[in-house]
């Protein structure tokens, strides 16, 4: 017979004791990890938040304790008081804190069983990402799955005590809002007391932050919810984390000096590594110029070089009429590459036609200059020029492409970095930031024949180039930056549009007449005109920095409840079918189009 559970309570943690506790009685509760009967001594692997415990049950401390240990299984959870010891020598398990020390235990108390598992919780398993996130209750028990969700409060704790040590005022935004879709599709939720109307889910706090700042709050953060309908990948999810900021009478230089010291502050908190500010900074035409990309990952080389004008001396006509036509050609060394086949040469112009390039020139250097099928083009002396633009030495392997701009930049950028993983040029125990600044304020949509904001309607164009919004809108740079870690955007912001004038004229050239302007953000123009400061803002992504930051594969290890990439949640059955008497208090019908 047990002792009723209410007769002792846990004093310990199964992961705080140690050789400093032995001759102590004390109290733990926790999950059985493992069990192993040695006939007359039995043996239990007791585990909680901080750790694991070797707990003994032996039929010379307690006999009772000892017949019901053989009940015990995985899962069960148990609470136990008893005697801290040193275990026997040369049966330390150095692996683990508490691994010279076991606990013999006197008094046991089931507090309740457990099923079966569907699988083992312990740190390394293979199974599908599916039965996890059907059984998420079990997989967080694991430690890696703990252990993500402790870095997210380190981070969480480390943002709020840097951003109120800098006179920030943490200040909740509502999540039922207006929909003003700008790029993903806002999650709908219909009103029951307003038949026919919808609020949205907010895809960011930005409007209501800008608008703190015309009601004089001066410094705003909050760690925030989002939600945005968009089709998924590894670091994306419908339901996301913002820590967001904004701050009244700042530049450019203000903010990025903030942000660089709250990154560092939660990067010597939760992991102990000490950043070196200012951060690099690279201009957007610089970022595509050298890696191709707007988020570049500089921890490897394998820069772009461009060689449009030496192609123009050849007779190739790929490459001639590439930049003829206003494009460009450039390429990238590949160290060591020379002995590739045919075959693997080919699989690399795969990987750069994904991203639209029509195909891959290359050049083997060898020691007597460049081969390939299509030296007959160039001159030697234009060969040599070409291969000592890109560093060529001997073993390497030269590779171009020619096409529009945007398309060398897109295919070369990533075919970089997948070339860098390949070739293992990357030193994962570096963390290399830097800021992407002087975006274009606005980018043409092809589909829709119009132009775009890169990154939001609300973004500052830069004072010099405000003449050309009208006439050249392409030409005019933002105000804004992005923070780049490892070739990943964890955060971007800008000086914001204060006055009602110029936010006019960017909705504008937006394509967006003064009734769309105002059925949308008519409020927004509204309050700039009462007094509206400058000010600005920078939002990061939580979720994507404790990725990083664990070094796990997916943000769905850094998440609790995470959905899958077609937005369901496993474990509850989100989204479903709801009662038809809720539809019709909200006067709904649904109907399903093919």
């Amino acid at each position: 017979m047990t002792e009723p559970v209410n007769t002792f309570k846990r004093n310990r943690h199964c992961g705080e004791i140690g050789l400093s506790d032995v001759g102590q009685e004390v109290a733990i509760a926790g999950w059985v990890q493992k069990r192993r009967d040695h006939g007359g001594l039995i043996f239990i692997d007791l585990r909680d938040r901080s750790g694991i415990s070797q707990i003994v049950f032996s039929p010379e401390v307690s006999s009772e304790s000892h017949q019901l240990a053989h009940d015990l299984r995985s899962e069960y959870v148990i609470q136990v008081k008893g005697a801290v010891r040193n275990r026997p020598k040369g049966m330390a398990n150095e692996k683990i804190p508490t691994g010279g020390i076991e606990i013999y235990v006197n008094q046991l108390a089931i507090l309740n069983t457990s099923l079966t598992p569907p699988f083992m919780i312990e740190d390394d398993i293979d199974i599908s990402e599916n039965l996890r996130l059907r059984y998420r209750y079990l997989d967080l028990r694991r430690k890696p799955m703990r252990d993500a969700l402790i870095l997210r409060h380190q981070i969480c704790r480390a943002t709020r005590e840097y951003l109120n040590g800098q006179g920030f005022l943490e200040i909740e935004t509502p999540i039922l809002t207006k929909s003003t879709p700008e790029g993903a599709r806002d999650y709908l939720v219909p009103s029951r007391v307003n038949p026919g109307h919808f609020y949205a889910l907010p895809q960011s706090p930005q409007l209501f932050k800008q608008i703190l700042m015309v009601a004089g709050l001066e410094r705003y953060y909050q760690i925030v919810r989002c939600f945005r309908d968009e089709d998924l990948r590894a670091d994306r999810q419908p339901e996301f984390t913002q820590i967001d900021m904004e701050l009244s009478f700042v530049d450019e230089e203000d903010i990025m000096s903030i942000a660089e010291g709250m990154i560092s502050r939660i990067f010597q908190e939760a992991r102990g590594i000490a950043l070196e500010t200012p951060f690099q900074r690279l201009t957007y035409s610089q970022a595509l110029d050298r890696f191709g990309l707007d988020k570049p990952d500089t921890r490897f080389d394998l820069e772009l070089k461009d060689i449009s004008d030496l192609a123009l001396e050849s007779g190739f006509k790929v490459f001639t009429d590439a930049v003829a036509s206003g494009g460009m050609v450039r390429g990238i060394r590949l160290p060591g590459c020379a002995a590739y086949s045919r075959k693997e040469i080919d699989d690399l112009t795969d990987d750069v036609k994904i991203f639209g390039a029509k195909g891959l020139a290359w050049f083997k250097v060898a020691e007597d200059g460049l081969q390939s099928s299509i030296t007959k083009f160039f001159e030697p002396a234009l060969l040599q020029k070409i291969s000592d633009r890109l560093g060529g030495t001997s073993g390497d392997l030269l590779v171009f492409v020619a096409d529009r701009s945007g398309v060398v930049f897109e295919s070369l950028g990533n075919f970089r970095n997948k070339m860098a993983k390949r070739l293992d040029l990357i030193d994962k125990s570096r963390y290399n930031f830097l800021w992407v600044t002087d975006f274009p304020l606005l980018e043409w949509n092809e589909n829709e024949k119009r132009f775009a904001a890169m990154h939001h309607p609300f973004t500052s164009p830069c004072e010099a180039d405000l003449s050309l919004l009208q006439s050249h809108p392409s030409k005019v740079r933002a105000r804004a930056y992005d923070m780049v870690l490892n070739g990943s955007e964890i955060g971007g912001g800008s000086i914001r549009i204060h006055r009602k004038e110029l936010q006019e004229q960017m909705f504008s050239a937006l394509g967006m007449d003064r009734e769309e302007a105002g059925n949308r953000f008519g409020f927004l123009l509204e309050a700039l005109e009462y007094g509206a400061p400058p000010h600005g803002g920078i939002a990061f992504g939580l979720d994507r920095i404790a990725m990083i930051l664990s070094g796990a594969p997916s943000i769905r290890d850094v998440i609790a409840f995470p959905k899958t990439q077609k937005a369901t949640c496993l474990m509850t059955g989100a989204p479903s079918m709801v009662d038809q008497k809720q539809l019709q208090e909200l006067m709904i019908k649904t109907e399903i189009l093919e």
